[in-house]
């Protein structure tokens, strides 16, 4: 529902909620300087693999680009472009704050604290299941 109701909010910018995080991710102050894809798949909890497709795509659509990481030529930094930075502050964020409001409109302050409380708890349950899985299959990290 999540995915369904929020790309509903931000489809006519021609986001999805995966564009909307990954533009999220890197409009935080300490991406400034641009994030590695493996570091953005660590910080969005998904694989490399999957993110890949998708940043090929924003990159594409001018949300975004890439450029070698000079520290490490192997490497790609993902930037948020000029134009990913205007579509985000002037026309998603005013759309995602609205559709939380939405969502969010009948819980107290109590309530949100709590559901976030009890969220990150399952956060932390799910990220314990996933490193004893990787560790008994031999798996690396993304």
């Amino acid at each position: 529902m999540l995915h369904k109701t929020g790309t509903r909010a931000v489809e006519k910018e021609g986001l999805t909620t995966q564009q909307w995080a990954v533009l999220g991710a890197l409009s935080r102050e300490e991406s400034a300087g641009g994030m590695s894809v493996g570091d953005l798949a660590r910080y969005l909890m998904v694989s490399r693999q999957n993110l890949s497709g998708l940043l090929n795509r924003m990159e594409r659509h001018g949300h975004l680009r890439t450029v070698a990481n000079e520290r490490d030529r192997r490497s790609r930094l993902v930037h948020m472009s000029d134009s990913g930075r205007q579509l985000w502050l002037q026309q998603a964020i005013p759309k995602i704050n609205e559709y939380y409001n939405d969502v969010l409109s009948n819980f107290s302050a109590d309530d949100v604290t709590h559901a976030l409380h009890y969220l990150l708890k399952l956060l932390d349950n799910m990220k314990r299941i996933d490193e004893a899985t990787r560790g008994r299959n031999g798996i690396e990290d993304n």
